[in-house]
């Protein structure tokens, strides 16, 4: 873990600073999709397929329009990635209870192994490091990253007290 240096501890933040604390994050997301892209990798799906299979099953059902938001991208593209889905057998969509033009999203039995399977290795990687580093450090980095996500909660995650 990178020591504190005098300009970070006085939240004097140099150019410096702030490109390590992207690179740190960079390098933090490479070895915890790296993990999860060899097995993707070995059933054709990618890192798309991932988060998407991740916030399913996640909210356990969830809307369309919700997971589009979570994920910030365009209905085409969820299309493509939700058809993929659909057609290996990990997601199956219904008309909403409501609403029909709503569309649920759920996860399959084999839609379930594979997030747990996925899951696995960036929570034991994800719990290491927040042991290795202690409660202050998971509290400042948790908050961190709040405020870097600017435009609140994810939709499909239950809200949290930030105190």
């Amino acid at each position: 873990m990178p020591e504190m240096s005098p300009a970070t501890a006085l939240l004097f933040l140099r150019e410096e600073e702030l490109r390590q604390g992207f690179e740190l994050l960079f390098s933090a997301f490479r070895e915890l999709d790296g993990e999860a892209d060899a097995l993707l990798g070995a059933s054709g799906l990618g890192r798309g397929h991932h988060r998407a299979i991740h916030f399913i099953g996640r909210a356990k059902q969830c809307g369309v329009t919700d997971l589009q938001t979570t994920l910030g991208i365009t209905l085409q593209s969820l299309g493509r990635l939700l058809r993929e889905l659909t057609e290996r057998g990990l997601v199956t969509q219904r008309i909403g209870p409501d609403d029909r033009r709503r569309r649920i999203l759920t996860l399959t039995e084999a839609g379930q192994a594979l997030e747990r399977q996925l899951w696995e290795g960036q929570r034991r990687r994800i719990a290491r490091a927040y042991r290795n580093c202690g409660p202050q450090a998971v509290d400042g980095f948790r908050r961190v990253l709040a405020a870097l996500g600017e435009r609140g909660p994810l939709p499909l995650l239950p809200a949290r007290d930030a105190s």
